[in-house]
This record gives C-alpha cells, sequence and structure tokens, in this order.
C-alpha cells in the first residue's frame, strides 16, 4: 500500500529501501500539485514531514555507510531533518519543506538506487531487489 513505509530492518540495504519508499511516498501525496496547493494542504503537508522523519532515521541508521555509497548527499542535513522536524516544529518554514520535497528528493532517490546496487554487486549473496518488499 503506498504511503505506508517503515523502516524494516537494520540491513543497509533494507535501510536504502526505506527511503525509496518514503520519498514514492511523498511523490505520490504531491502529485498534481504546486507550491501554493501543497501550502494549504494539511494532511498532505503532514503526511510528508513524517516520510521526511522516517527518511532521517533511516540515514541515521546507515551512519558512515550513507557517504561511502552516495557521496552526492548531504547525510548531514538529511539525519538532522528529524531533529528539526522533532523538535523545532513550531519553527519550521513550510517554504523549506516544499523546496526539500520539490527539488531534493529526486536526486537523493536516484543516489540511493545506485548505493542497493553497489550493495548488492559487494554482496551477491543478498536477494534480489524484486525479492525485497518497499512498502509492508
Amino acid at each position: 500500500m503506498i504511503g505506508i513505509a517503515a523502516l524494516s530492518s537494520s540491513r543497509p540495504i533494507d535501510r536504502f529501501t526505506d527511503i525509496i519508499g518514503n520519498i514514492d511516498a511523498i511523490a505520490s501525496y504531491i502529485q498534481g500539485m504546486n507550491r501554493d496547493l501543497f501550502m494549504a494542504d494539511n494532511k498532505t503537508y503532514d503526511a510528508t514531514e513524517r516520510c521526511l522523519s522516517r527518511i532521517s532515521e533511516a540515514a541515521s541508521k546507515l551512519g558512515l555507510l550513507a557517504e561511502e555509497l552516495a557521496p552526492n548527499q548531504p547525510w548531514n542535513d538529511i539525519r538532522g531533518i528529524g531533529n528539526w522536524l522533532r523538535h523545532d516544529y513550531p519553527r519550521i518554514a513550510k517554504e523549506t519543506i516544499w523546496k526539500t520535497v520539490s527539488e531534493d528528493l529526486a536526486p537523493l532517490r536516484r543516489d540511493c538506487e545506485s548505493a542497493i546496487k553497489e550493495l548488492e554487486r559487494r554482496h551477491p549473496e543478498l536477494p534480489p531487489d524484486s525479492d525485497r518488499k518497499r512498502d509492508p
């Protein structure tokens, strides 16, 4: 089911898959929306924040492996957005969230897909991507 992208396990390949699943959920939530519609839709905004929190948590659990496999991503910022969402929510600028989801998630998704391929190359004993569920 789209929109339910839980954190599945401590395996790095699953963490990258979790990030992709949450990016896909956000994409489905904001499909067809422009900035103004997003800003006015509190349910979509809240759901998007929740997915960003999950992405942050998965990135934190990846540790330095994230930087190794996807060095072009701002991993400290990705990890930090979770704290920002949890602790500074009254000061969160919706504009920042919109910029993140409309500009930053597609490159993150591509890099996570590349990281999964690299992990599969390094560890051929892992099941192929089609054997893993992206959404529980």
